[in-house]
């Protein structure tokens, strides 16, 4: 009797164990659908393998860098995020002068973003806001999600009057930072 009244219990704990739902450890499930796993290099991987929980393919750390006739203007790394903000960290701009800057996109179409960039710009001997810069971006994240190119445009504007007192446009390109 004690036998069988355990074998009714341990089969009543099992069944509510498979009915349950899943805990995880760090969020919510993640989805499992199926996949096709492209090859790159000596390992296989899904595209979706760098979209974050939100499915947003773009967010994550990025070198990058700006060419405007045949220069480089800016070069560094950036931070995209899933809620549409941006921090960029440039390598062509010392740290008295301001090299660290925001920004916030929004994805327009198929693997396309634009990002709307402003930075603050000073002299490096009084600390005084010489200018305001506004950079915008509009990039195609390839297949895999592992680069993105596209065009730019930097206006710098007098923090006194707004006037546009520069212009530049060109390439930017950039390239996925991974923890590998």
């Amino acid at each position: 009797m004690k036998l069988a009244l355990r074998a009714s219990c341990v089969a009543i704990i099992m069944a509510g164990g498979l009915a349950a739902t899943p805990a995880w450890a760090c969020g919510s499930a993640p989805s499992v659908q199926p996949a096709a796993y492209q090859q790159s290099g000596a390992s296989l991987f899904h595209p979706a393998f760098f979209q974050n929980n939100d499915g947003v393919a773009i967010a994550g750390m990025w070198s990058f860098r700006m060419i405007s006739g045949g220069q480089t203007v800016d070069f560094g790394y950036t931070e995209w995020h899933p809620d549409g903000t941006e921090l960029m960290n440039s390598g062509g701009r010392a740290p008295a002068t301001g090299n660290f800057c925001m920004g916030v996109w929004k994805q327009t179409g198929t693997n396309t973003y634009h990002l709307n960039h402003w930075a603050l710009s000073y002299d490096s001997s009084s600390g005084a806001l010489n200018a305001k810069v506004n950079l915008k971006e509009d990039v195609t994240l390839d297949s895999r999600a592992l680069r993105y190119s596209g065009t730019f445009t930097m206006d710098v504007y007098d923090p006194n009057t707004n006037a546009v007192v520069q212009h530049a446009h060109g390439q930017v390109v950039g390239l996925r930072v991974t923890a590998n």
